[in-house]
């Protein structure tokens, strides 16, 4: 099973950006689906963004569509979430996943993964 640990979050005012980043180790990334979830205190987690292995189909939730990016370097075997134009409600624990699946497929649900990361914070302040 492949290990995950992001990082990159972080405090940032309202319409500031972070990237984040999930870091593979044990297993070649590119055998794995990625996507990002997130969880605020007291809801239930979401989806955020999905990519599939090679890195040619993305996905987005309608909240964060046009303002975040995923991205993947398999030579590095490292996964990416560009957060830009932050809002308060973008704040949670976020978490980066890897999972088995079609090749070209974009999961959006947990049950989809079966490798996460411990997550990172990220606090918008308005």
């Amino acid at each position: 099973q492949v290990q995950l640990e992001e990082s990159g979050g972080g405090l940032v005012q309202a319409g500031g950006s972070l990237r984040l980043s999930c870091a593979a180790s044990g297993r070649t990334l590119s055998n794995y689906n990625m996507g990002w979830f997130r969880q605020a205190p007291g809801k239930e987690r979401e989806f955020v963004a999905a990519i599939n292995r090679r890195g040619a189909g993305t996905g987005y939730a309608d909240s964060v569509k046009g303002r975040f990016t995923i991205s993947r370097d398999n030579a590095n075997n490292t996964g990416y979430l560009q957060m830009n134009s932050l809002k308060p409600e973008d704040t949670a624990v976020y978490y980066c996943a890897a999972g088995g699946g079609l090749p070209g497929a974009v999961y959006t649900y947990p049950t989809s993964y079966g490798s996460w990361g411990q997550g990172t914070q990220v606090t918008v302040s308005s």
